[in-house]
Parts: structure tokens; sequence; C-alpha cells
């Protein structure tokens, strides 16, 4: 105490004003909701772009409406058109579906099997745990694109192997995430309290595990969600994601590559699209986490 009233600056057994103490945190609660919205936005604006895009597309995402290719922005092609002459704008629109919702479909298998699995591998313990663990590991230990390619090069490319393999590859990382949180929220005395009593394992993991390691699980599914987006982008632009007359965001990428020396739009924007997606998931995951944090 000393020290603090002898501290150059402030006048002696004079305390600290509370109001400049709280000024820093509620600046950082502010600054980090404001990100938090514009993460929101972001991500609403293509979600909402996924139901109601093909509705509300200028044209349709296979007609060539366009004398001309790769050409530039117009009050008739708001993004140009391709390098067959189909609107870019309409085909945007008409691939956000496939991206988002494969992705997303992938991600919510994904994490709700490897959330599951860790619950019933913590809760076990022993060599069930053990086992599971291990096998677990060597699965995450294949890269990701590698796993993808196999897979693809093995059965061939359809919408089900794509969202089957991006949810085997990224089930493992889901369920170290939940292990560990389920392992110490396992070992707390109401979990402890719950076996006494008699409750089920069914009981124990979904009512009294599962509700308080949910967030955590929740930011990781975020994450997982991103790089489900950049995967399945990623085999699309290698021509083994989604098959044409179907197209995703990387494959706009793809079949319009040729148009990158000349800088046109239709390979600049679905680029730029994947990058906003990914950019507005990863705002809102990390500032409502970092807001709540503030907040406590």
């Amino acid at each position: 105490m000393k020290a603090l009233h002898d501290s150059p600056g402030t006048e002696a057994g004079a305390p600290v004003a509370p109001a400049a103490a709280a000024t820093a945190p509620a600046k950082r609660v502010r600054r980090h909701s404001n990100m938090a919205w514009i993460g929101m936005v972001i991500v609403g604006f293509w979600i909402l772009m996924a139901i109601l895009g093909p509705s509300i597309s200028p044209y349709d995402a296979t007609a060539i409406v366009d004398t001309d290719v790769f050409s530039g922005m117009s009050h008739k092609f708001l993004l140009g058109s391709d390098y067959l002459g189909r609107d870019m704008l309409s085909r945007i629109l008409f691939g956000t579906r496939a991206t988002i919702g494969l992705a997303l479909l992938s991600t919510v298998v994904a994490s709700l099997s490897g959330t599951a699995i860790a619950l019933f591998a913590a809760f076990s313990g022993g060599w069930r745990d053990a086992v599971i663990s291990r096998a677990l590991d060597a699965l995450i230990s294949i890269p990701s694109k590698m796993f993808a390619l196999m897979m693809v090069a093995t059965f061939g490319s359809s919408m089900f192997l794509l969202v089957l393999t991006a949810a085997i590859t990224y089930m493992p990382g889901a369920y170290r995430i939940a292990r560990s949180l389920a392992v110490n929220v396992q070992a707390m005395e109401y979990v402890q309290a719950a076996r006494a009593r008699g409750e089920g394992v069914w009981y124990i993991m979904t009512v009294e595990m599962l509700p308080n390691m949910i967030r955590p699980v929740l930011a990781d599914f975020g994450l997982r969600f991103v790089y489900v987006v950049l995967l399945l982008s990623g085999l699309s632009f290698l021509s083994l994601g989604v098959q044409p007359p179907d197209a995703d965001w990387g494959s706009l990428v793809r079949e319009n590559i040729s148009g990158l020396g000349e800088g046109a739009l239709a390979v600049i924007m679905p680029a730029l699209a994947i990058a906003s997606l990914t950019i507005g998931v990863n705002l809102l995951i990390d500032n409502l986490r970092g807001k709540r944090a503030a907040k406590e």
C-alpha cells in the first residue's frame, strides 16, 4: 500500500478512481461487441443468400446471357460474366447453397459424432477410452487433403461422399477438444453425485456433462466449419469436389482461372466470397468469446 501511495502522479493516501479503472474493460467489451456484430452480419448475409440466392438471382445460373466473356461490371451484369458468358452474380448465388450447405452438414456430423464419442470415452475411462483415443489419433495423423484425395480417388465424387469425407476428416479433432473438456467435467462433484444416485449413462452425459461444456464445443464447431469450407473449396478447385452442373465457390474459381491474368471478376469474386465467409465466422467466434471473458 505504501508503494501505491508514494507512486508519482498520485497524492499520498488518495484512492484510485474507480471510474478510471473501469474505463479500459468497458472499451474492450464495446470493441469486441462491434466486431462480433460485423461477423454476425457477414455470416447472416451468406446464410440468407444460401436460402434465397437461387430464387433472387437475376438470370438462370446455367444460361449464356452475354456475348462477351470475362466482361466487367455493368448495369446488366453486376459482377460481370464468366468464361462462357454466364452471369457471375447468378453463378455465385447458385454456388452459395452448395458451399454453405455441404460445409454445415459435414461440420454438424463431425461435431456431433466427435462429441458423443468423447462423452462416452471420458465417462467409461479405462481400456475403452484408450482404444478410442489411439484409433482416432491414428486417423488425425493423416493430412486432411491427402485423406480426401484418397477417398475421392477410391469411391468417386458425390455430394454424399464429400460430406462423409469432410466429417471423417475433422471428427477426430472435435473428439480431442470434447474429450479434454469431458475428462475435466466428469470429475466434478455434481457428476459424481449423479453416479452415486444411480443415474444412467445417457442422463449423466446429456444432462450433467454436456451443458457444462457446450460453449467451447460451439466455438470449436465454428472453427471446424471454416476448415470444412476451405477443404471442400480446395477439392472443387482440383476438380474433385462438386461436379457440373452443380457448382460451389471453389469450382467457380477453377473454371474461370484462365481469366486471372486479366483480373477478371469471374475468378476474383468467388475467392472473395470464400474469404469473407471465413473471416466473418472467425470474427463472430473470437469476439463473442472475448466479450464473455471481458464481462466476466
